[in-house]
């Protein structure tokens, strides 16, 4: 299947940039919307509950097709699909910022999860083809998940300006430019590749898929305010266990399964999974909390709120770098076990901050927990990447990214309804999700330090091509 958009001069280092740009666009969804959150809640006069599907709106389409995403790209081209996902995000950017009811941002949102989905896991199968030396390609997920790293820091920052002088559509209108050019630098730089042509779809378990997603959505943002006595909650809990258990019958037995499950016989992709979930369970439900104990009550601004922020991202881009460096020279285990390490002590220290907390006692752990996080994050999607055929990088970096997602919805579902079962005591809450936060990273880093060898990156690629 040829790709019938002709490519004016094939590039490796122009498809890096269209592909930063595309996860700049993802993070700065998340990160933006953060700071914003004070002032969507008085726009439309709702609850804690209504900013979290705000939150989780995005993240579930995000997650439960990531997947299917990755084996489209496989199928079809990952060009191809990474610019479908990119107009439909920046088309869904438009559609948030003029939302004039919670129920059109929450759908809005929707769909931008759904071009997300779109766009991940084809930007890391274009990195993958574009640099195929094992050393040259983890330097460059490293300059990937940098470029992403400064949207982290640059996102609250951005988001507080951009809401205090222009209200918070504006945070989703931003993103139209930058779509622009890089679905314009896709199309005339990236390579087409099509890998796996014949593969075929799989309906059923996408739907199961997305049955369990939302069955555990709802379970976790609702489990706060209803509590975990009422019915709603009950039959969601019902659902995901029987949805989840009807997916692995479904995939087991299907001739092309959405999520192959021979990829977790493999110790380093089931372990970089699982810690990817956990990673992003501590770090978004944190940052969604954080964000409401600023703004509710430090009383911050939301420029202040993202100048707060800065600590905790400003050094994300170092710490990609610093990863991408350990990873080529040592393998993907030892920045990932320090990284966790060092994240969850900032979290635990997170826990000690009340109300009357000075914002200067809050900066190191904020610097922790953001330095840690970074020199985790390119290591596990560099170690997965290692230990799959070229061919199947787009599923198995859907797979990888899938589960962060899954740990963003449910770190962000479960932490508000900490908020919500404190009866809005939001600093008693907070100090119950930042436990749970650093309990999470403590158990990522055993899973690193068993599931991973000490082996470099290269090596494990030059060992599977024999």
């Amino acid at each position: 299947m040829r790709d019938p958009v002709a490519i004016e001069r094939p590039s490796p280092t122009l498809t890096l940039i269209a592909t930063g740009i595309g996860v700049t666009l993802i993070i700065l969804d998340v990160t933006v919307v953060n700071v914003a959150l004070e002032r969507i809640q008085a726009s439309f006069a709702t609850t804690v509950t209504g900013l979290q599907w705000v939150m989780n709106a995005y993240t579930l389409a995000f997650a439960s097709l990531m997947l299917s995403a990755g084996a489209l790209g496989d199928r079809l081209g990952a060009r191809r699909v990474f610019v479908a996902g990119f107009v439909l995000f920046t088309l869904a950017s438009l559609a948030c910022g003029a939302a004039t009811s919670l129920a059109m941002l929450v759908a809005a949102r929707v769909v931008q999860g759904v071009g997300a989905a779109l766009c991940l896991p084809s930007s890391l199968a274009l990195i993958s083809v574009s640099f195929p030396a094992p050393a040259a390609r983890a330097k460059a997920v490293a300059i990937w998940s940098a470029i992403g790293g400064l949207a982290l820091a640059a996102g609250p920052v951005v988001g507080g300006i951009l809401v205090d002088r222009l209200g918070w559509p504006s945070i989703f209108f931003i993103n139209l430019p930058l779509g622009v050019v890089g679905i314009w630098l896709t199309l005339r730089h990236a390579p087409s590749v099509v890998h796996g042509a014949g593969r075929g779809l799989d309906p059923a378990g996408q739907l199961l898929a997305i049955v369990a997603l939302a069955s555990l959505t709802v379970l976790f943002i609702q489990s706060g305010p209803l509590g975990w006595s009422h019915p709603v909650v009950i039959a969601s809990a019902v659902a995901v266990v029987a949805a989840t258990i009807a997916f692995i019958v479904v995939e087991s037995h299907s001739a092309d399964p959405m999520l192959p499950l021979a990829l977790f016989r493999n110790r380093a992709v089931s372990g970089s999974c699982l810690v990817g979930l956990l990673t992003n369970f501590a770090f978004y439900g944190l940052m969604f909390v954080l964000s409401l104990y600023f703004q509710v009550v430090k009383g911050f601004t939301p420029l202040q709120a993202g100048l707060a922020f800065l600590p905790m991202t400003a050094l994300v881009t170092v710490g990609n770098l610093v990863a991408g460096w350990l990873t080529a020279r040592y393998g993907a285990r030892l920045p990932m076990v320090v990284g966790q390490a060092v994240a969850a002590g900032g979290y635990l220290a997170l826990a000690r901050i009340g109300g009357d907390t000075s914002y200067v006692a809050i900066i190191g752990p904020l610097l922790a927990a953001g330095f840690g996080t970074s020199l985790t994050v390119p290591s596990m999607t560099a170690a997965v990447l290692a230990h799959v055929e070229r061919q199947r990088a787009g599923i198995a970096s859907g797979v990888l990214n899938a589960a962060r997602q899954i740990g963003g919805v449910i770190g962000v579902g479960a932490f508000g309804s900490l908020i919500a079962a404190y009866g809005g005591d939001l600093v008693g809450g907070m100090h119950l999700a930042q436990l749970a936060a650093g309990a999470a990273l403590v158990l990522g880093c055993i899973i690193s330090a068993i599931g991973l060898r000490p082996r470099t990156v290269a090596s494990v690629a030059v060992q599977e091509c024999r």
